[in-house]
């Protein structure tokens, strides 16, 4: 086992939902295959191990949202993409919003609708269960995430430094580096995240 897989996956109270990884199991071998392209091949590209694409194309792996932007990108195309996101509409009204992450204690994350652009930005809701966290992977050189926060008091945590914001605040996070979301307080974090990744084919 490499270091990819044996740093996916490890913690089993959280990660991507099922429904999510069933959905992006079908498109990215779907996609594959268009592109001619051997499971080998596509791991090479991705920087990732064959196991571990094998498991995902199997809805199996329980992989970073991180590694599935990076079988995207080796597929031409972007993560939004993978989950059917309309390219040609003028106005593209979503059925309903994907839920991406969860956790064993409730907290979600909802991807409501992403650019019609490769790459561009994607618009999420979140929330965090009280004593909940996420720990999220360096995303690629360049990226961005804005916050607003509507209820509770989400933190994020950046090498040391550590930032609390309340009810109406706001921040920009510059993601291609390692960070965490977490909460404080009794009442759980609900926050709106809009992620706009850099141009690099792979993360740090």
């Amino acid at each position: 086992m490499n270091a990819e897989d044996s740093a996916e996956g490890t913690d089993e109270t959280q990660g991507p939902s099922g429904g999510f990884l069933a959905k992006v199991g079908q498109q990215v071998r779907a996609r594959r295959r268009a592109a001619g392209l051997t499971v080998q091949a596509l791991a090479e590209r991705a920087g990732l191990s064959r196991r571990m694409l094998t498991m995902i194309e199997q809805g199996s792996a329980n992989p970073s949202l991180v590694s599935v932007d990076k079988i995207a990108r080796a597929l031409g195309t972007d993560f939004t993409s993978l989950l059917g996101n309309a390219q040609g509409d003028p106005v593209h009204v979503p059925e309903r919003p994907v839920q991406v992450w969860e956790s064993n204690t409730g907290s979600r994350g909802l991807l409501h609708v992403g650019s019609a652009r490769v790459g561009g930005p994607e618009l999420w809701e979140w929330t965090l269960q009280p004593g909940d966290h996420y720990d999220a992977n360096p995303d690629p050189l360049g990226s961005e995430e804005l916050f607003l926060v509507k209820s509770g008091t989400l933190v994020l945590t950046v090498g040391d430094r550590i930032v609390r914001l309340g009810p109406g605040a706001s921040a920009r996070l510059a993601s291609d580096r390692e960070y965490t979301y977490s909460t404080e307080g009794a009442e759980p974090a609900v926050f709106i995240r809009v992620v706009e990744l850099g141009p690099e084919k792979s993360a740090g």
